[in-house]
């Protein structure tokens, strides 16, 4: 699940986001800003567009520097957030 997820966010990356990087050259741990070279505009991209594609609701409280520094962490929330609203079943 993770492993789909990581690769989901990095093609949010390249095709919504136009990070002009091949999916391999964008580690998982690799920092978002630092790194990639989002900046504040492409955060708040990134926040909505994971909203529609994964059915969760990122609240200002998880829209923070901590969750959104690599897609590592940002496949945790995700998972974190999905795992809550169903429960803990998924």
């Amino acid at each position: 699940m993770h492993e789909e997820l990581t690769a989901n966010i990095k093609k949010i990356l390249i095709n919504n986001l136009f990070v002009e990087l091949p999916p391999e050259q964008i580690g998982a741990d690799d920092g978002l800003q630092a790194v990639i070279g989002l900046d504040s505009v492409g955060f708040l991209e990134l926040r909505v567009i994971c909203e529609d594609e994964f059915g969760v609701r990122i609240s200002d409280e998880d829209f923070n520097a901590d969750n959104f520094r690599t897609v590592n962490q940002l496949v945790s929330l995700i998972v974190g957030l999905k795992t809550r609203a169903q429960g803990g079943a998924w």
